[in-house]
């Protein structure tokens, strides 16, 4: 009877074997459309009417035409758009995620209604946001831009936050008060360096989501003012879309997105699952 708890070895084996598969599988699954895009950036017009070739010469025309159609400035507005953005929203959400924290500032209907303006569909908000603009005359600008983002950025941080705040042994607070700090200097001094890691991956966080955004950037700001994947969805033009300049584009822009995704990805899990499990 015992010996049917016994573990067999060669059915492990097997299953170790199966499991290799499957992540080999889903390995690919993922990584086919980047190394498609990798493909068709370095690919001519004829070459790129047969996606699964593989051996071909590859050429730099896309990549030049790229470089002359303002690609990197508009890199440069979205960089800006989005280290404001996370400014402001590292800002203002350490300050509301630390009081709902400590303090359960609104009670649980605070905590999970903070994500509500992510339940609504983009469409809902970018109309009363251009009628703004409009007002005071920021309309076509990246300040428009900003604003819309932090509708984005700041809840979603704030929320990240709430759980590290949860994370912070109180103790160490409590013991800066005993010794002298007033409530704010030993929030600045005492708790913000315990959650540093979560202010870090939090601040990536909503600079990838700022960097990735295309509709309010296109509605609020299409001109002059365009940001990076504005740019890139300007290769559709009339004569259909420009497969091979767009996938350099593409690359310009997934390449950042990429490295940060893999510095904040432990911190991340941490974040979504730490704004929900303590009340």
């Amino acid at each position: 009877m015992s010996s049917l708890f016994i573990k067999n070895p060669e059915k492990i084996r097997r299953w170790n074997i199966a499991g290799n598969f499957i992540l080999a599988g889903a390995g690919i699954a993922v990584a086919s459309p980047f190394l498609w895009v990798l493909f068709a950036s370095f690919k001519s017009g004829s070459q790129l009417n047969n996606p699964t070739l593989i051996a071909f010469t590859p050429n730099l025309e896309n990549w030049k035409i790229v470089l002359n159609s303002g690609i990197f400035q508009s890199a440069l507005r979205s960089a800006a758009v989005g280290i404001i953005t996370v400014s402001i929203a590292i800002i203002v959400g350490s300050m509301g995620a630390y009081s709902i924290s400590r303090y359960k500032t609104g009670g649980s209907a605070t905590r999970f209604g903070i994500l509500a303006a992510q339940v609504l569909p983009p469409a809902v908000l970018v109309f009363p946001l251009l009628d703004l603009a409009y007002r005071l005359r920021v309309n076509g600008t990246l300040t428009s831009v900003i604003a819309a983002h932090l509708s984005l950025v700041l809840p979603v941080v704030t929320w990240f936050l709430i759980g590290f705040f949860d994370a912070a042994p109180k103790e160490v607070e409590e013991q800066a008060l005993v010794d002298g700090l007033s409530r704010f200097q030993a929030f600045r001094k005492v708790v913000l360096p315990q959650v540093g890691p979560g202010i870090g991956a939090s601040a990536i966080f909503g600079f990838v989501v700022s960097w990735n955004d295309l509709f309010y950037a296109l509605i609020l700001a299409p001109g002059n003012a365009a940001t990076l994947p504005v740019r890139i969805a300007g290769f559709n033009t009339f004569r259909g879309v420009e497969l091979g300049a767009m996938s350099a584009a593409i690359l310009v822009s997934v390449i950042p997105v990429l490295i940060a995704s893999f510095f904040i990805q432990r911190h991340l899990v941490r974040g979504i699952s730490g704004g929900a499990v303590k009340f």
